[in-house]
């Protein structure tokens, strides 16, 4: 009788240091031996000569709950053969539960069509009982989004939070962390967020910090107020005690790329401190967002009827494109990636847009917004690649997507993906490993499995170890690549042969295998 269920033969296994050519054998869901297994014999025997045999990548910034994919696309396909293994939702400061009320979950689609959902849970143990009664292809862990905990007791009011509220809120936080949750995440430049007044902050701030888990950030301003911005964030999680993480950071804008060096001193200078302050980036200069986060700061804060309702008023709308003229935008490279009407609109700029309607652009920008219900995503060319470069030299600076899962076959889908979501991990190792040669394969690797282990708090992932999880990817460092651009986004990547969740085979030769082996991860 076979020892192993499945044996990964002569691998170039990375554990921290210089890959060592090793044997791996895994029995059931488990890793139970690393070294020389070739006595062994297993029903599955891959042969991994020349390949780096990693663990599974874990990408903190993910979007397939809040975009729905994790019910219409529950394979996460895409994620999958680019070797990711378990995703974080509840990001950006919404997440699909805790719920007061199921016309809650209106505010937190707002990249597609609520209509579409169906929901039959409130808490946070009632939505992973549903989730589990799903087979989905990744592993799956959440935090509590900040604008969900706020919609849920407020609404959409515009207005500070009275200590009642607060109060309801933090009820609503513990019970989730009671349940599983690995933290809270914020998005200070939502609606939400930018309503949201010192007391609020720091109570769930601190209710975070007493539980020890994970605060995760949007930050409030990511262009030439990202400074104080920053500043604001670790003051909070240094009064409150708490871990502190930015997600997908960057300076948007050439204007504001000068403060950068400013803003990493602020966050060395707090790491040095004593401050447990990490962040993530992708490997991509061109943004994918929401259009209306171009909308003055005054306008945003009413929530979306109102906004709308203010670009009806012939005053106010000439206010708004006042200051979007301000802005100096470079409509050339704002590319229209998702609406809910005319998909004909996809991949064309808002300067060919404009032309064609024989309108200014900002005129154009506000047609389109109110036309789509403000649900618009772009493409923006607005990061520093320079930056990148130095990012991912940081010890602290991990590699995250900031993109939804799909499932293959999606030629026909109504939107347009942002290529980190077909290839964001394989595109890494490309740019910083093979392209730039700023890191060696090990250390990239690190940053996308124990480096994100360590930063949640996942206990027996991250590692190929003894005793962890059987979440694996096999991959060709010659071939690793993502072909996947801005015009072809879904195109798949190469070089990623083997991809194993929870010990059960999902990827084979590169390609999907149907297995669908992911598990709802909880806080323990």
């Amino acid at each position: 009788m076979a020892s192993y269920s499945v044996l990964i033969k002569g691998g170039m296994v990375s554990r921290g240091g210089n890959p060592e050519r090793l044997d791996v054998g895994i029995k059931d869901d488990r890793i139970w031996a690393v070294g020389d297994l070739s006595g062994e014999r297993a029903p599955v025997e891959i042969d991994a000569a020349g390949r780096y045999v990693s663990p599974g990548f874990i990408d903190l910034t993910s979007h397939s709950d809040t975009h729905w994919t994790l019910f219409d696309h529950p394979s996460q396909e895409s994620f999958l053969r680019q070797g990711v293994t378990t995703i974080l939702g509840g990001n950006c400061g919404s997440s699909l539960a805790p719920l007061v009320k199921a016309g809650d979950i209106a505010g937190t689609l707002r990249w597609t069509d609520a209509s579409r959902s169906n929901v039959n849970w409130r808490s946070l143990d009632e939505f992973f009982s549903e989730l589990s009664r799903r087979p989905i292809g990744v592993n799956f862990a959440t935090l509590v989004g900040h604008g969900t905990l706020r919609r849920g007791v407020m609404g959409e009011t515009a207005r500070n939070a009275t200590p009642d509220e607060i109060g309801q809120m933090r009820f609503l936080l513990e019970k989730s962390f009671g349940a599983g949750a690995f933290g809270f995440s914020t998005s200070l430049a939502s609606t939400e967020g930018l309503w949201a007044g010192p007391s609020e902050l720091s109570s769930l701030f601190a209710l975070a910090g007493s539980y020890g888990v994970l605060t995760k950030h949007h930050l409030k301003d990511e262009g030439k107020n990202i400074l104080p911005a920053v500043v604001s964030l670790i003051q909070l999680a240094r009064e409150a005690g708490a871990k502190m993480h930015l997600s997908h950071f960057k300076i948007l804008g050439r204007a504001s790329w000068p403060l950068f060096h400013d803003v990493m001193r602020v966050i060395e200078s707090g790491r040095e401190e004593g401050l447990d302050l990490t962040l993530d980036a992708f490997p991509y200069t061109r943004t994918g967002s929401l259009l209306q986060a171009f909308l003055p700061p005054w306008l945003l804060e009413g929530g979306r009827e109102k906004i709308l309702a203010a670009l009806g008023v012939p005053a106010r709308r000439e206010e708004v494109k006042s200051y979007l003229k301000s802005l100096t935008l470079h409509y050339d490279r704002i590319t229209v990636a998702s609406v809910l009407r005319d998909f004909s609109l996809l991949g064309k700029t808002l300067s060919q847009l404009a032309a064609a309607a024989g309108l200014e652009p900002e005129e154009t920008m506000l047609r389109l917004l109110e036309v789509n219900d403000l649900k618009v995503a772009i493409f923006n060319e607005v990061i520093s690649a320079g930056h990148l470069e130095e990012l991912i030299r940081k010890e602290y600076c991990l590699v995250a997507s900031d993109g939804v899962g799909y499932a293959g076959g999606l030629s026909a889908l109504p939107d347009l993906p942002h290529p980190r979501s077909f290839g964001a991990f394989p595109r890494a190792f490309e740019l910083f490993v093979k392209e730039k040669n700023i890191l060696s394969f090990p250390e990239l690797i690190r940053k996308m499995t124990e480096l994100p282990a360590a930063v949640l708090g996942l206990k027996d992932r991250g590692k190929i170890e003894k005793g962890f999880f059987a979440d694996v990817v096999i991959f060709n460092p010659e071939t690793i690549s993502s072909p996947a651009d801005y015009e072809n986004p879904q195109l798949g990547p190469g070089g990623v042969e083997w991809v194993l969740v929870n010990g059960r085979v999902s990827v084979s030769s590169g390609n999907f295998n149907g297995n669908l082996a992911g598990r709802i991860l909880k806080r323990e």
